[in-house]
């Protein structure tokens, strides 16, 4: 009996590792570029893998800026790269979500008009701006990071920027009742809960201030989430995209102020 218990157990455990694994996998196949093995389901809870990918993408951003510096180009040029190799890396696919957000939620006088606009895929005025002026703020305070090599800070922003989607799919309905998002699920609160510890534990090792970033990514994605609920009535992947964007801008943005 004994025997049998253990074995048990030990299934149990392999099968809770495959689909941790298969988590891990589906979160890589949605949110990047990068070659992963490919996921054999896709469950909505798998959102609590998703700070994993930001210390993955954070890691080569970071990878990329130190070996810009490391050739001798100068830290405006190597943030340059560090911006690249992130976008490289999903695609751009929460720049996308940030153009769109823009252009729906402030071009459009009714909830059907903004989704409307949201869903086109061309960029407008707002959306410009967005991207200019965020790209301009992150590549401003990425140069003053890698000019005093802290490299950690990158991936801890990566990391934090990643929670806060888990977190608005779980806590907001569906605003389209189609798309990306629709098709991902809504994941309980509990893995959005993994999600947020999950991306605290991976980056409290990059130092104090840390806790400061968290407050940052948090504060630009509450703000995110009051602006998609009032102006939608829910969540849309471009909002998640828009969430992502902003919350990594102030988590670098708190980064550069207190690092140097």
């Amino acid at each position: 009996m004994p025997e049998r218990d253990t074995a048990t157990k030990g299934q149990d455990a392999q099968g809770l590792l495959a689909v941790l694994f298969n988590d891990v996998c589906a979160a890589f196949g949605l949110l990047t570029r990068l070659p992963a093995p490919q996921a054999q389901s896709h469950r909505p809870d798998a959102a609590w893998s998703w700070p994993l990918v930001g210390l993955v993408t954070g890691a080569i951003a970071a990878l990329t800026g130190w070996a810009a510096l490391f050739v001798g180009l100068p830290p405006g040029v190597a943030a340059a790269s560090v911006l690249i190799a992130s976008a490289l890396c999903t695609g751009a696919l929460h720049e996308d979500g940030l153009a769109d957000s823009a252009d729906g939620l402030f071009g459009g006088w009714t909830k059907e008009r903004r989704l409307e606009i949201m869903k086109d895929s061309h960029i407008g005025s707002y959306g410009t701006l967005a991207l200019l002026l965020t790209g301009l703020a992150k590549w401003s305070a990425v140069s003053g990071l890698l000019a005093t090599d802290n490299y950690g800070a990158l991936v801890a922003a990566a990391v934090l920027s990643r929670a806060p989607m888990a977190v608005i799919l779980a806590m907001l309905p569906n605003a389209r009742g189609a798309g990306l998002s629709q098709t991902v699920g809504r994941p309980s609160k509990r893995a959005a809960g993994v999600a947020v510890v999950l991306a605290v534990a991976l980056c409290l090792p990059f130092g104090q201030a840390t806790i400061l970033m968290m407050i940052g990514a948090g504060l630009a994605a509450t703000l995110v989430t009051l602006v998609a609920r009032a102006r939608i009535g829910g969540q849309t992947g471009d909002i998640l995209g828009a969430a992502q964007q902003l919350s990594e801008l102030a988590a670098i943005c708190v980064a550069v102020a207190c690092l140097t």
